[in-house]
């Protein structure tokens, strides 16, 4: 018999350990943004993620159960947030996207990320077998997606709208439903997309454009993604050094310690660093898949790999957006990129994760009294 109390071999030490050190490379790298100082960034940054730590530790504890009965319930209700921002919503840099609390600054589409997984993955959980491949299996999770992704998409905000519509689309795929549907779905979207891009706005399509073709204007709408790869080529095997970055520290690269942090990170790093930290984010994704396809219920199973998924899309978006390989959208790299918003949504994803392996454990081990 072991002298160690269950409850304490049954924490999630690794992964805990995991985003420990993701985290903590995360505020190394702004520590060097800020010029060598725990403030503005890694300070906060650090504070951010010790809160929000204990935050998905707290999510762990509740019962699986609790998450599926509430899912349309916290559905509705950010979804009348996502209309209050509509109404009486704050306006900064030209989006509507925030509610002021008086304390804070509330962003509701933030938690219509996670919320959406469970939101579909609660209404194939209860939908019969049978009807998987039927038209009633297909048009309520579009509505449910669609609603929410016409809000965002309006306030305007392309980033978050786009991993809306990726989560919950992910989770009807893993879900079950015909595949043809998909391939069907995407040829018509590419068909559309000349259409859709006349609705986008300006701001918008100058990112299109630029994406396309970088070096069209190098001194202006594409001068995020040409300093960003100068930053990234620069670095070399092994990048230039602690503190001896010259693109974040002489201001050549804008949102340094932002949206374009694994710049700032690959320049002083270099390719050794870059491999190193997506090394680690493997590891966080072979974490959530493995919850998922060990999860005893339909429920827990959609759940754990959306929300996995969810926490994909941050990272391959923004990897993709900072070498130039998708438009900048606006998506942060999670545990690294300096603010609260992405951590919290990200954090929310591992603490339910952490839920469904706990529940898979007790069920798996009697008299377990964790």
């Amino acid at each position: 018999m072991s002298i160690v109390p269950k409850p304490l071999t049954d924490f999630p030490w690794r992964i805990l350990a995991l985003l420990l050190a993701i985290a903590g490379f995360g505020t190394v790298v702004l520590f060097s943004a800020a010029g060598g100082s725990i403030f503005p960034w890694a300070f906060n940054q650090a504070l951010r993620f010790c809160i929000f730590s204990m935050m998905a530790l707290g999510l762990s504890r509740i019962p699986v159960e609790v998450f599926a009965r509430y899912a349309f319930p916290a559905y509705g209700a950010v979804l009348a947030a996502l209309f209050l921002v509509e109404l009486i919503g704050g306006v900064a840099g030209g989006s509507q996207r925030w509610i002021n609390l008086g304390f804070m600054q509330l962003q509701p589409s933030e938690f219509m990320k996670p919320i959406i997984v469970l939101t579909i993955a609660r209404f194939y959980a209860m939908l019969p077998v049978g009807e998987i491949r039927r038209w009633n299996a297909i048009w309520p999770a579009l509505v449910l997606i669609g609603v929410p992704w016409a809000l965002v998409l309006v306030q305007p905000d392309l980033g978050t709208a786009t991993m809306i519509a990726a989560g919950g689309v992910t989770v009807m795929f893993l879900a079950g439903l015909p595949l043809r549907l998909f391939i069907g779905t995407g040829l018509a979207g590419a068909g559309l997309i000349p259409i859709a891009f006349s609705f986008l706005h300006d701001y918008q399509k100058n990112r299109v454009l630029i994406f396309l073709d970088p070096e069209s204007d190098p001194l202006g709408a594409g001068y995020h993604i040409s300093q960003s790869k100068i930053a990234i080529g620069s670095g070399g095997w092994f990048g230039k050094g602690f503190l001896r970055g010259t693109q974040s520290h002489l201001d050549y690269l804008p949102e340094g310690h932002t949206d374009f942090v694994f710049a700032t990170m690959a320049e002083e790093w270099g390719l050794l660093g870059g491999t190193l930290l997506i090394l680690g984010f493997l590891l966080l994704f072979r974490w959530g898949i493995r919850v998922a396809l060990r999860a005893p219920d339909k429920f827990s199973r959609l759940a754990a790999a959306g929300l996995t998924t969810t926490i994909f899309f941050y990272v391959a978006i923004n990897l993709m957006m900072v070498m130039g390989l998708a438009p900048v959208v606006g998506i942060p790299l999670p545990f690294m990129s300096y603010g609260g918003s992405s951590m919290l949504t990200v954090m929310l994803c591992v603490g339910i994760i952490m839920s469904i392996d706990r529940a898979r454990k007790q069920r798996a081990t009697p008299g377990n009294w964790a």
